[in-house]
């Protein structure tokens, strides 16, 4: 286990959650929000995108009650994300975050709110993070509200920033400080 919340479980990604990985990720529904629906992923495409050159990435899956519902990872962020998100002079710890629920059902009940809640307690506390980023598209409100709720904030639209679905798509480079009260 690598952290845990009230009602969910992080542990660490297995091999044989190739499978599991890949029911999600060939869903149209899930599709729409992480890795786009033209990409639909099959367990080789999974091996290839979640399990090699991983150094440096804490890959987790989701439970919720003994059930798997979806993917996390956390990484300190690299001298090329430090450049292009402005952090190249900051010697502090920060880490980038990315995320999904890959079960359908489980949207819209609060469990994204408490998953970003919890892993962001376990990088501040356990990691020592001074800062945690992510960069979800401009256009997907729901997951920016959810993370506005946890205490980030934009901090710099990235234009053209993730291909999806046959395009560049604007980002919005969101920001949490761990030592700065929410």
């Amino acid at each position: 286990m690598i952290a845990r919340s009230k009602n969910l479980v992080f542990r660490s990604l297995e091999e044989q959650d190739a499978l599991l990985l890949s029911r999600w990720l060939s869903d149209p529904a899930v599709l729409e929000y992480y890795e786009g629906r033209d990409r639909p992923h099959d367990v080789e495409l999974v091996k290839e995108h979640f399990y090699k050159d991983r150094e440096g990435i804490t890959a987790c899956i989701i439970r919720h009650y003994g059930r798997d519902i979806g993917y996390m990872q956390v990484y300190e962020i690299e001298e090329a994300e430090r450049k292009l998100y402005g952090y190249a002079d900051f010697q502090e710890v920060i880490y980038g975050m990315d995320q999904f629920i890959g079960e359908p059902d489980c949207w819209n009940r609060g469990l994204g709110t408490e998953l970003v809640d919890a892993m962001v307690a376990y990088l501040a506390e356990e990691r020592k993070a001074s800062r945690i980023v992510m960069d979800p598209q401009a256009w997907n409100a729901r997951a920016i509200r959810v993370y506005e709720k946890c205490g980030f904030v934009k901090k710099q639209l990235l234009p053209k920033h993730e291909w999806h679905e046959g395009e560049y798509r604007d980002c919005w480079l969101m920001e949490y400080e761990a030592n700065k009260a929410v």
